[in-house]
């Protein structure tokens, strides 16, 4: 059983990298030549200690300047050779390590866009930030020490290993009883560790999440007083990340003291046993061993042992990143549950619009459905008012139209053709929404009216404030149209942001266009005037207008009363005040209170 849980773990761990190591990409060239020049700086480094060792032996103690001179050249060209390919190598990783960061946030941001709501909706906004930065961040740091410290500690190792045999292969044989000491410890300690840090992560999403939900909200939190409460629940989330950190960070800390001691204790071994072997060899090369190579024998020690060392960091930082990679591999995975067909429809004809037997739910593992058998037929160009309480299905059943959702049982149809046979993009284009939330995006007015469409001319982005009686207060503005706006929208009033958010839904010039509450901070003569505008510019489109007020739907062609996900009552004005209570009730208390 555990073998078969490893080798499924293993397995899990090379899809994961595989498909991680795609984003190189172009940067490959840079990847591969990072370690290739990492060896050759190693080489230099354990070629320095030899050359030391011969300039002691046979230059120094010989008196030999000839020897001197040409041995100090040699180590002056390694350690510049040295320099040279440390450069070198540090700068190839550092453009691999930059590009492969780019392109992996590429790739994740692309993946998202092509989410659908229920996709988002498994994930929270804050883990998406996370995953797109702190975790990269983390990946980054972990792919350039790969193909850095993963290549440079064990060439060292290695090469040290054997260049001290040839010193000697007596004193060589105390690195065998320090590294297995070294590799049982780090094996005991990294599985202690794993644990916590896949936990920090976890607590990052929700350390976004307060900062998100505090800075979005701020004038709510100012308002209600509650700075000292999102304070205590920042700091309570902080804490958590503090401990479990130092909780990680203290097990780590062992490795060090007994990677000390191992160091410490083999040169102890070394130095006792090397100055017997000199001084029984008189420090004569050819008798043995010499004072040049007991000291070219602890450089090695602190190399052999440091690199052991510096494996260790390199475990530890893979064992770190395993929950950022597998949380960046989850969002890069993840299957849009709305795809556009093989052989899609490229245009929607008109405007109509059909339900037939429509019921849905937000997830597969939902008991109840938020809507339930909704039949309804609205011809191209007609105006349909939607009227109905709170979490009575209004928004939802809008939403399925541009294909937002799909539906879970019946058929919705577009322009008498099933919304699923569509290609999203085109179904997309002709459908515009003004959402109940509205939202305008940093940037000039302009530019957040061309969202709607990207080549309208000025004339045409007048003409749309115009209809959506946007332009009187734009004008207003000392910089017009060019008057930046924040992000969020947050300095114009929340009637100015509906009117701009409609002038650029109307600027895609639609075939449906849906108001989803989008007039709810605006009066009623506001209102009025904007949907005279709509039935004097723009006949032509369908119109689906969801309101809390009657005198917004009243002169609709059709009015649809929707209650407890399903379709209550629909028809007229007049008809649905002979026919419908629940329309009378919302009448009736509307004009009591001065409404109409």
């Amino acid at each position: 059983m555990l073998s078969a849980a490893g080798a499924a773990a293993r397995k899990e761990n090379d899809t994961l990298i595989r498909r991680l190591a795609r984003c190189v990409r172009e940067y490959t060239l840079a990847a591969v030549m990072a370690p290739l020049t990492m060896i050759g700086e190693v080489a230099m480094e354990v070629t320095i200690p030899k050359v030391m060792a011969n300039l002691y032996d046979n230059g120094i103690t010989q008196q030999n300047m000839r020897v001197v001179l040409i041995q100090s050249l040699i180590l002056v060209l390694c350690a510049l050779c040295s320099l040279c390919f440390g450069v070198a190598s540090a700068a190839f990783a550092t453009k691999a390590g930059t590009g492969f960061a780019r392109n992996l946030r590429h790739d994740m941001y692309y993946c998202v866009q092509d989410f659908s709501f229920s996709n988002i909706d498994k994930f929270s906004t804050a883990s998406i930030v996370t995953r797109l930065t702190s975790d990269v961040a983390n990946l980054q740091m972990t792919f350039q020490m790969m193909i850095r410290m993963a290549i440079r500690a064990p060439m060292t190792m290695i090469l040290a290993f054997i260049s001290a045999m040839t010193i000697s292969v007596k004193l060589s044989l105390v690195y065998c009883v320090a590294m297995p000491i070294l590799i049982v410890v780090l094996v005991l300690l990294v599985p202690l560790v794993h644990s916590i840090f896949d936990r920090v992560f976890r607590t990052y999403d929700k350390l976004n999440n307060a900062v998100q939900e505090n800075v979005h909200g701020i004038r709510v939190v100012k308002s209600f007083v509650r700075e000292d409460k999102e304070i205590e629940k920042f700091t309570d989330i902080s804490g958590s990340i503090y401990k479990d950190f130092c909780k990680a960070e203290k097990i780590l800390a062992l490795n060090n003291p007994v990677m000390q001691t191992c160091v410490y204790g083999c040169i102890l071994a070394i130095s006792w046993m090397g100055a017997k072997m000199v001084v029984a060899s008189g420090n004569v090369p050819e008798n043995g061993l010499t004072t040049g190579d007991l000291s070219a024998m602890f450089t090695y020690t602190t190399q052999v042992l440091s690199s052991l060392m510096m494996l260790s960091m390199v475990y530890v930082m893979m064992i770190m990143s395993r929950a950022p990679l597998r949380r960046t591999y989850e969002i890069l995975t993840e299957k849009p549950d709305l795809t556009s067909p093989a052989k899609a429809v490229k245009e929607v004809p008109d405007g109509s619009i059909d339900f037939e037997n429509v019921s849905f739910k937000y997830s597969a593992k939902a008991k109840n459905m938020a809507l339930k058998d909704v039949d309804l037929h609205i011809p191209a160009g007609a105006t349909v008012g939607i009227l109905g309480g709170t979490g009575s299905s209004k928004s939802t059943l809008v939403q399925l139209i541009p294909r937002l959702y799909d539906v879970t049982e019946g058929t919705l149809r577009v322009g008498g053709i099933d919304v699923r046979d569509y290609d999203l993009t085109v179904l997309r284009d002709s459908v515009a929404m003004v959402l109940q939330k509205n939202e305008l995006f940093s940037g000039t007015i302009k530019e957040n009216l061309r969202w709607g469409n990207p080549d309208a001319t000025d004339e045409e982005l007048v003409h749309a404030c115009r209809l959506a009686c946007a332009d009187e207060f734009i004008q207003g503005f000392p910089d017009g149209y060019d008057t930046h706006i924040e992000q969020g929208g947050t300095n114009v009033s929340g009637g100015q942001k509906q009117r701009i958010c409609i002038a650029r839904a109307l600027l895609k010039k639609p075939k449906i266009l849906i108001l989803d509450d989008s007039t709810s901070a605006v009066d009623t003569k506001t209102d009025a005037m904007i949907r005279k505008a709509f039935a004097e510019e723009i006949p032509g489109t369908t119109k689906l207008i969801i309101a809390q007020r009657v005198a917004s739907v009243q002169d609709a062609d059709m009015i649809v009363i929707m209650d407890g996900g399903a379709v209550a009552a629909m028809g007229t004005h007049e008809e649905l005040l002979k026919t419908s209570t629940i329309y009378q009730e919302v009448y009736s208390s509307q004009v009591k209170g001065g409404e109409d």
